[in-house]
């Protein structure tokens, strides 16, 4: 038993002492706060992967060293720096993970949310260790594998040759594994799981019985082809009743068009389908018309909606359009151009019918995107298409890092503003808000058209 334990132990590659001192440091320094607060899992699988790559760089600058043939401390040296650089790692390691539950209270707080306690900072640790773990035996494996495979072409071909062939074949072995087998496994099961949340209908969810509302008898969209998403939307917000106590009698029911992904086969069939369905509620006689993009799901945030309906007194009209079932996350790599390529048919097809229209009678046109929709929104229309005749303006709420206008307009912005509120030229087409507001800080007055965009500092 003692040989078998004694010839694993061999066979176990040992910890490198620099690469678990770099380790440690990014450990340490993955627990401070950020811009929101973290769940203990997402905090755990952060820290794993800080670890993991201070550990990377701390082996590659020791080859390194040795590599530039830099002297080294002798043996005694080497040891006693080694033991109070351990010491002093793990002392850090120790102080950060003691205060990491007090930083992301910190956070928290400011949140609205509640404290974190217990042994988060335990569970923590051990979730890290595990991330990091798995990693360094990915790692590991890939180093054998390259050592096994160059070792046998050094039969036939120069040894550098071999390295080189042998990183290359081994490169491919495991990325074909990753992307054939667990990133293909891992979309078909969110796909999976997405598609039938998609299509369950939540107790609390009735379909509509005012002809207003897609999914209603009297609608062109069947009920069960909204989508989860879509049934929650049309069955929610504000009723003629609600918007009246607020404004007194006469107020009409808000008109809310949605059509879901599995109303009809392409883009361009569900924004033909959207616009009958638009036709039919009379939408093109309200005084308001707002396209919303939504997020990956399809969901829109109905704080947003319910509040433009109450602003307008009932006499607006929105239509959705879903392109996916999928998380935004999700969404955003694997389905970033069909969402663009939807809510461009959307677009195109609206803006194509409202102007046409006459311009004294056809309603005020508006876009609306939160997230993922404010991206896709974003790329529905070309400014050089819609300067002759152009609509009326866009709310863009939280647009991501890839949504090019805006990337821009902040890089472009007054250099005394910052780039949490920006101050775009006069402020006559672009204007930024947050919670504290904005939109009335500009030099010039708003102009016939008007883009808004929403953020807040604390988004990441």
């Amino acid at each position: 038993m003692r040989a078998l334990v004694a010839g694993v132990v061999q066979r176990i590659d040992p910890v490198s002492t620099s690469g678990a001192l770099s380790g440690t440091l990014f450990f340490a320094c993955s627990l401070t706060p950020s811009l929101l607060p973290r769940s203990l899992v997402f905090q755990g699988v952060v820290s794993g992967l800080s670890l993991a790559v201070g550990y990377m760089l701390g082996v590659v600058g020791r080859w390194l060293w040795w590599y530039l043939e830099l002297p080294l401390p002798g043996a005694g040296t080497r040891g006693n720096l080694i033991k109070v650089t351990s010491a002093m790692g793990a002392i850090v390691a120790m102080l950060f993970l003691w205060q990491a539950s007090e930083w992301q209270n910190s956070v928290r707080r400011l949140m609205g949310m509640e404290d974190v306690s217990g042994i988060r900072p335990v569970s923590v640790a051990l979730l890290a260790l595990l991330v990091f773990g798995a990693l360094l035996f990915l790692a590991r494996l890939f180093w054998r594998t390259f050592k096994a495979l160059s070792g046998r072409l050094d039969r036939f071909l120069p040894r550098r040759v071999s390295n080189l062939l042998g990183i290359l074949a081994v490169l491919a072995l495991f990325w074909g594994i990753i992307d054939r087998v667990f990133i293909a496994w891992a979309l078909r099961l969110a796909d999976s799981v997405s598609q039938q949340l998609d299509a369950t209908i939540p107790p609390d969810v009735a379909r509509p019985t005012d002809s207003a509302r897609s999914g209603s008898a009297a609608s062109l969209i069947e009920w069960q082809d909204l989508g989860h998403a879509g049934r929650v939307f049309v069955s929610s917000g504000p009723t003629a009743q609600d918007v009246a106590t607020l404004h007194g009698e006469g107020t009409p029911t808000p008109i809310r068009v949605y059509v879901g992904l599995n109303a009809a086969a392409t883009p361009e069939a569900r924004a033909r389908l959207a616009l009958r369905e638009l036709e039919r509620v009379r939408a093109f006689e309200r005084h308001v018309l707002l396209l919303v993009t939504p997020t990956g799901t399809g969901w829109v945030d109905p704080a947003a909606l319910d509040t433009v309906e109450y602003l307008h007194n009932g006499d607006i009209a929105s239509v959705v359009m879903q392109y996916s079932y999928l998380p935004s996350l999700l969404a955003l790599p694997t389905e970033g151009a069909y969402g663009a390529e939807n809510a461009r048919a959307l677009f195109q097809t609206i803006y194509g019918y409202w102007t046409g229209l006459p311009k004294d009678t056809r309603p005020e046109l508006y876009l609306y995107g939160v997230s993922l929709g404010a991206l896709n929104s974003d790329l529905s229309f070309d400014i050089h298409d819609i300067i002759g005749d152009p609509f009326h303006g866009v709310l863009w709420a939280g647009p991501p890092f890839r949504s090019e206008h805006w990337s821009s307009i902040t890089a472009s912005r007054q250099p005394d503003s910052p780039a949490w509120r920006p101050r775009f030229r006069n402020g006559t087409v672009v204007r930024f808000m947050n919670q504290q507001g904005g939109l009335k800080q500009g030099d010039a007055t708003w102009g016939p058209f008007r883009i808004a965009y929403l953020q807040y500092a604390s988004d990441p």
